[in-house]
């Protein structure tokens, strides 16, 4: 997890096929699952979050090509620690 800004960003360009100035966050995790940084840009420029373990890893749910795209409660569920395909949003009466 050496890279930061130019790094990643080409990375979302030339590996994703992705534009990182599109303003939709991007996360990378690192290989043993205890670092991630999440790379996206605003209307003033690239802001890159970083987060490292202590102990544990992250339960990060990916396809067969390595990408997933995820809801803002499945990131936020992602860095509190909570496995997101265990996790089922139920539906809920909602009355007239």
């Amino acid at each position: 997890m050496r890279k930061s800004f130019r790094g990643l960003s080409a990375l979302v360009r030339n590996q994703l096929k992705h534009d990182p100035l599109s303003g939709q966050y991007f996360v990378f995790v690192n290989r043993r699952k205890t670092q991630m940084k999440m790379l996206y840009f605003t209307a003033t420029g690239y802001c890159l979050w970083a987060k490292r373990l202590e102990q544990g890893q992250f339960r990060v749910p990916l396809s067969a090509s390595g990408q997933r795209a995820l809801t803002l409660t499945d990131l936020q569920l992602l860095i509190d620690g909570i496995e997101v395909q265990k996790y089922r949003q139920f539906k809920r009466f909602r009355g007239v």
